[in-house]
């Protein structure tokens, strides 16, 4: 489902969050597939590249010297210190991206949703936070993954509960039980959202279009 240059409008910055476990990367997928033209947000960090990773494609990598001074002059929608390393959301190609219409995702956890809510683009803005079905469920599913020891999964359970308390910062809060009904309540949510007032900037113009033929057609 491409945008038609019949209906333009300002693109959406989508926050996804969830605790590990609760289906936000399959959805996430799911909801690229279902509309072409969103692309997740390429993040910069400090940490050096892994073999294979590509600047730019798969994050922007700068020094530490250069991440702060973005930071300092506000070019970072977003930024956090994460296990000895700097990593954020520049703002100048998603503002770009909104401009020309186009949505763009982030998987980030509520603090970063907290500080794009608050930024210069904050009003363009969609917010989705997806819960699991219940606590048995969640920790079953990271059991299913067989890639962490019961000490890890520990952790990451403590983890979910501190993410999920944060629930009520969303737009959105969607219990994931069901995948596909899930993802249909999310495409659902993002087709409703993309005709907010604040979308599409032709409103205004539109209006005044018919406020003319107005005074010209009424006595």
């Amino acid at each position: 489902m491409a945008q038609t240059a019949a209906a333009p409008r300002r693109g959406l910055l989508i926050i996804l969050s969830s605790p590990s476990g609760a289906g936000k990367s399959t959805l996430a997928r799911r909801l690229m597939d279902w509309d072409d033209t969103l692309r997740f947000s390429v993040s910069a960090t400090t940490r050096h590249p892994r073999p294979g990773e590509v600047d730019g494609e798969h994050y922007h990598f700068l020094d530490e010297a250069a991440f702060k001074a973005m930071v300092a002059k506000g070019a970072m929608l977003e930024h956090a210190h994460v296990f000895g390393h700097f990593y954020g959301s520049p703002m100048a190609p998603v503002a770009e991206a909104i401009e020309a219409g186009r949505d763009v995702l982030f998987d980030i956890d509520w603090q970063g949703a907290q500080q794009i809510r608050n930024s210069d683009l904050g009003k363009h803005t969609l917010s989705i936070f997806i819960l699991p079905p219940s606590i048995a469920e969640l920790k079953r599913r990271l059991q299913s993954r067989g890639q962490d020891s019961a000490e890890v999964i520990g952790k990451r359970m403590r983890k979910s509960w501190d993410e999920i308390s944060r629930w009520d910062a969303y737009d959105y809060v969607l219990v994931n039980d069901d995948i596909d009904t899930t993802e249909a309540q999310l495409k659902t949510i993002v087709a409703a959202e993309r005709q907010r007032r604040e979308q599409q900037p032709g409103l205004q113009a539109h209006v005044r279009k018919l406020q003319a033929e107005f005074e010209e057609t009424t006595p």
